[in-house]
């Protein structure tokens, strides 16, 4: 299991489509293309809007509350962690591998293009890719949190 995969089950329910294994979006996929450059353009006839129109629409993903997650989670907590602004105590408080070994992966999960070598730059990425990411997948995080 991934790494941020681990971070979603922490925070969002079992039951949250982000935790089926397809829901959790790390790196977006390119949508398939429509119709191959090849291929002549499609005649738009009432019959095919009418069946373009009787598609299953999208279920909206529910939302989380990520703040509040985790500020129940440090109320839980002995230890006084600023998961704000600090991935390492994030991971720390989802119970998760903290080590910069761990961090390196996940900033390669998440495709961090950077120095890893440089970690302060590194963890301040991590931390907001990760937020940007839980509220990609349907978490409420507030923008404070994202940036």
């Amino acid at each position: 299991m991934s790494i941020f995969s681990s971070i979603l089950n922490r925070i969002f329910p079992q039951d949250h489509p982000a935790n089926s294994g397809s829901g959790a979006t790390v790196a977006p996929a390119a949508p398939p293309s429509a119709t191959p450059a090849s291929a002549p353009a499609a005649t738009i006839t009432p019959s095919t809007v009418a069946a373009e129109g009787s598609q299953p629409t999208a279920v909206p993903i529910p939302t989380v509350d990520v703040e509040g997650v985790l500020t129940k989670m440090q109320e839980g907590n002995g230890e006084q962690l600023n998961w704000r602004t600090s991935i390492v105590d994030l991971l720390k408080l989802l119970g998760l591998d903290s080590s910069l070994s761990a961090r390196k992966e996940l900033a390669t999960e998440l495709h961090y293009t950077g120095n890893t070598e440089d970690s302060a730059s590194m963890n301040i990425w991590l931390h907001e890719e990760v937020m940007q990411k839980l509220a990609e997948n349907g978490g409420k995080v507030p923008d404070d949190l994202k940036n």
